[in-house]
């Protein structure tokens, strides 16, 4: 995110909004650009890439990414699918914002995958549990889909959930909803949920959150304002939307435990939300679940999807996959 508004000074202004009196925002500026779709063969572009209505009532959509080198290949296997959710604290961004869009395709094409970004609605116009529902929506709609991209190159029984920043909070809340259908979920098999840099709250600070409090990327002022634009109305930071800890269910973690997923933790300790990262993936285990915690020195939130190039995530992601 830009520099130019100091987020400590003005959140709302930081996140290219301005509060009303009765509770709405006005969203003031279009802070990222978007990317059209890419799904013409003729193109040169190393991934194709279509958008496919889910829920035309709601405005809600997948685009999928499909690596060129599969799509003109006839002896070519089936694909792992990664269900990618965007971040942008549940209140910004698009399957279609460019940097969500240039990480997809980066995963397309190096892990390799089909990639399916499925469009939710966005806070606060709509609160959670919103997002939860469209996502679960888009993974029902996955399971139907005659879309030729997916019945021709996707292998379902390799499915991971994964996502970014709220991405990684929508994967979490999605597995939790999702192990409790998974016979009515075939022939999507889930394997795994990659929780990147997952945003979580609650209402006591953390150490680092009190240590990166002038964080210039997400200081804790900007999330509060996030989780009070996306949470549902008259509740606060420790509700279990925010809270992993609070609310957490042993009969669902023990289906997890049972269907035998892995999950991935991934963080930096230059993110302020890596304290609440670091105990989610110390519970689970704790509680028996598979999980591999990758966290790193350095780093900011959202390090691997603003700069693509980066190649560590690339590199936990196919060694995790190989191994699930």
């Amino acid at each position: 995110m830009s520099n130019q508004i100091d987020p400590t000074v003005d959140p709302y202004g930081y996140l290219g909004m301005a509060p009303n009196t009765d509770g709405s925002i006005i969203r003031i500026v279009e802070k990222f650009s978007n990317t059209p779709a890419c799904p013409n063969p003729s193109d040169s572009n190393p991934v194709l890439s279509k958008d496919i209505p889910v829920n035309e009532s709601n405005n809600t959509w997948v685009r999928i990414f499909l690596p060129r080198k599969v799509f003109d290949s006839d002896s070519a296997g089936k694909l792992p699918v990664i269900v990618y959710y965007h971040g942008g604290g549940l209140v910004l961004l698009s399957a279609a914002s460019t940097i969500c869009h240039e990480f997809c395709s980066n995963l397309a094409v190096q892990i390799p995958a089909v990639i399916v970004s499925p469009e939710y609605r966005l806070a606060p116009e709509h609160r959670l549990p919103a997002a939860y529902d469209d996502c679960m929506e888009a993974l029902q709609w996955i399971k139907t889909t005659t879309d030729q991209w997916l019945t021709k190159y996707a292998d379902f029984s390799k499915c991971y959930l994964m996502g970014s920043s709220a991405g990684g909070n929508i994967a979490y809340h999605i597995g939790l909803r999702a192990v409790g259908c998974v016979d009515d979920l075939n022939p999507v098999k889930i394997r795994g949920l990659i929780l990147h840099q997952p945003f979580f709250g609650g209402i006591e600070r953390t150490r680092s959150e009190i240590r990166l409090v002038n964080d210039k990327v997400i200081p804790p002022c900007v999330t509060d304002i996030m989780w009070e634009l996306a949470l549902p109305t008259g509740v606060d930071r420790d509700h279990e939307y925010c809270n992993p800890m609070v609310g957490m269910k042993s009969e669902v973690l023990e289906q997890i435990k049972e269907e035998g997923w892995k999950i991935l933790i991934t963080g930096c300790d230059g993110d302020p939300l890596i304290d609440r990262q670091i105990e989610l993936a110390k519970v689970l285990e704790e509680k028996g679940l598979r999980v591999v915690g990758e966290f790193s020195e350095n780093g900011f939130h959202g390090n691997g999807i603003h700069d693509s190039s980066e190649a560590n995530i690339l590199f936990v992601l196919k060694k995790f996959i190989k191994s699930s």
